[in-house]
């Protein structure tokens, strides 16, 4: 089974913002990365909360007691979204970077003065300032390098785990390049040194299917937002790691997983679209368990995203003066986010120029600033992304083409 035009256009009927007009025609969003635009379930899951169980949790009448039926629900089906054994290793927070500074803290007070903490040169502020803030209290930061192909330098990563590690931060895929990371060999160093990994999944997870149980993380980090949910961020751990740590927490907080790093009242409503988005999802795959549909789902989602992303960056090489940046598509090892110049052209002002033709896509460094910089892309204002989500169609990637072909030709108007 896979996803076909007509599940895409199945999809754009149920996503409301789609029918938005600008400038007489269509919106397309392919700004994905920074946020996917949210199916008509995931609306009405969160109005559901509002108009008929607004309550909060743990108390002894009805809507409450749904209230706490639905965080439950929401945590198995997030569970099964990424391969998890059950609801004990969900946790939920405001966003992935507020979980990952809450994780760094707990942390940082089980190391000691000399021990070192593994990042890389491609990955998100959100999992890199998190870990760099640690040095203040003894850590040792020691940074995979970068490539000018926009893979990470496993030699490197080799190098730099070693007996003093005690964790590897590790993004599977890059927001801005849409490199796909080698986690399995993470994963194998960690153990042969010991260490903790943890992987930032916020890329990965809105376009590949997500196994935990294959993969052995002891922490994942990923955002509802990136795959058509609310702005939710979600930490897997490991069973009986979260135990381990201490974690900010008022006196009356429960101390057992996942409870532990969740500080007061979540956001119910949108925990409520999370459930909603997962399901949506696995909407579009067969099987006979959840796990199943969402595997299949996001298996044949991939598929179709891999090759419009291939056809839009096939086509962008060939406009006069474009840079593209990252890996190629020979491979399904590489995300649907493709990140390019124009000779002479500022990305701010390219961006502006795809927007007045409604064309949302982004510029700058989305947070990936070590990456950007590392590449010389920094002066320049760094890069215009494009971001391919399950939404997108042929007509849409060739409308960017010719506009960026007309955009790349025209006289100085265009230039910042």
């Amino acid at each position: 089974m896979g996803f076909d035009r007509a599940d895409c256009l199945r999809a754009r009927a149920e996503v409301p913002a789609l029918k938005r007009q600008h400038g007489g025609r269509a919106l397309v969003f392919l700004d994905g990365p920074a946020g996917t635009q949210v199916p008509q379930a995931v609306i009405d899951a969160v109005v559901q909360v509002y108009t008929s169980r607004n309550a909060n949790t743990h108390g002894r009448f009805v809507t409450s007691q749904e209230a706490d039926a639905a965080l439950a629900r929401a945590r198995e089906v997030v569970a099964a979204y990424l391969g998890a054994p059950g609801p004990a290793n969900i946790s939920f927070g405001a966003n992935m970077t507020t979980l990952n500074f809450a994780l760094a803290r707990a942390i940082g007070r089980a190391l000691r003065p000399g021990d070192e903490i593994v990042i890389t040169a491609l990955d998100h502020e959100a999992n890199r300032s998190p870990w760099l803030a640690l040095s203040e209290h003894g850590a040792v930061l020691r940074e995979v390098a970068l490539r000018p192909d926009g893979r990470l330098d496993t030699d490197d990563l080799r190098a730099k785990v070693g007996p003093r590690t005690r964790l590897v931060a590790l993004g599977w895929s890059s927001n801005a390049l849409g490199t796909v990371n080698d986690v399995a060999l993470a994963r194998e160093l960690t153990r042969a040194a010991g260490a903790w990994l943890l992987i930032d999944a916020v890329h990965y997870a809105a376009h590949f299917a997500v196994d935990v149980g294959a993969l052995d993380p002891d922490f994942l980090l990923c955002s509802a937002y990136k795959f058509y949910g609310p702005h939710v961020g979600v930490l897997y751990t490991r069973a009986g790691l979260l135990e381990q740590l201490r974690t900010d927490a008022v006196s009356a907080q429960d101390p057992a997983a996942p409870y532990r790093i969740e500080t007061g009242t979540l956001n119910l409503a949108a925990i409520a679209g999370v459930r909603a988005a997962v399901e949506w999802l696995a909407s579009f795959g067969a099987g006979a368990s959840l796990r199943q549909r969402i595997v299949a789902a996001m298996d044949a989602i991939g598929a179709r995203e891999h090759a419009l992303a291939a056809r839009y960056h096939a086509g962008v090489q060939r406009i006069a003066g474009a840079t593209v940046f990252g890996p190629g598509f020979e491979s399904r090892a590489r995300a649907p986010t493709v990140s390019i110049t124009l000779r002479g052209r500022r990305p701010d002002a390219v961006a502006r120029a795809l927007g007045e033709r409604g064309i949302c896509v982004w510029d700058g460094d989305f947070y990936a600033c070590r990456a950007i910089e590392v590449l010389g892309l920094k002066a320049q204002g760094g890069v215009v992304r494009t971001g391919i989500s399950l939404y997108n169609t042929e007509e849409e990637v060739d409308w960017l083409l010719e506009s960026l072909a007309q955009i790349a030709a025209a006289p100085a108007a265009v230039r910042a």
